[in-house]
C-alpha cells in the first residue's frame, strides 16, 4: 500500500483574508489631509472676509471626516441588533471627530506662527460632525430597513 502525504493546511493571517481594515484607509488619509492643511503655515493668506465662510468650510471638512470614519464603523456595528450599542458607536464617532477638531485648534494656536485656534472653529467641527455621523446613520437605516430600531 503507497503511503500518502498527509500536508497541514498553511496558516493564513486574519488580516490577510479579513479586508474590513481597508475600509479605513479614506479616513486615515481624510485624517492626516486635515491635519496638514489645518497646521500649514500660510503667511500669505488674505484675511477671511467673512467669517462664516470659514466657519462653513471647518463644518464641510469634518462632516467628510466623520462620514469617512462612521462608515467602517456602522458596517461592523449596525450589524449589532442593541440599539445601545449603535448609539454608542455613532456617540463614539461624533466624539472622536470633535475632540480631533479641538486639538487640531489648540495646536494652531500654539505652535503655529500664522494660524490662531478659535473656538467658534471647534463648534462648527462638533456641527459637522454631527452632521456627518447623522447622514451615515440615516443611510444606513434607509438602505437596510432590518438595522431599524423598533422600540424593543
Amino acid at each position: 500500500m503507497p503511503a500518502t502525504c498527509v500536508t497541514e493546511p498553511k496558516y493564513t493571517s486574519p488580516i490577510a483574508t479579513d479586508k474590513s481594515h481597508m475600509a479605513y484607509i479614506p479616513a486615515v488619509l481624510l485624517t492626516v489631509g486635515i491635519a496638514v492643511i489645518s497646521l500649514w503655515e500660510a503667511p500669505h493668506l488674505p484675511p477671511p472676509v467673512l467669517s462664516l465662510g470659514d466657519k462653513v468650510l471647518h463644518g464641510l471638512m469634518y462632516t467628510a471626516l466623520a462620514v469617512t470614519w462612521m462608515v467602517p464603523v456602522a458596517r461592523h456595528q449596525f450589524r449589532i441588533s442593541d440599539f445601545k450599542y449603535r448609539l454608542l458607536s455613532a456617540m463614539g464617532v461624533c466624539t472622536a471627530v470633535t475632540v480631533y477638531g479641538a486639538l487640531l485648534e489648540v495646536l494652531q494656536r500654539f505652535c503655529t506662527l500664522t494660524r490662531s485656534g478659535e473656538m467658534a472653529d471647534v463648534y462648527a467641527d462638533f456641527i459637522g460632525a454631527l452632521v456627518g455621523v447623522a447622514v451615515v446613520v440615516i443611510c444606513f437605516r434607509v438602505v437596510n430597513p432590518s438595522n431599524r430600531h423598533d422600540g424593543q
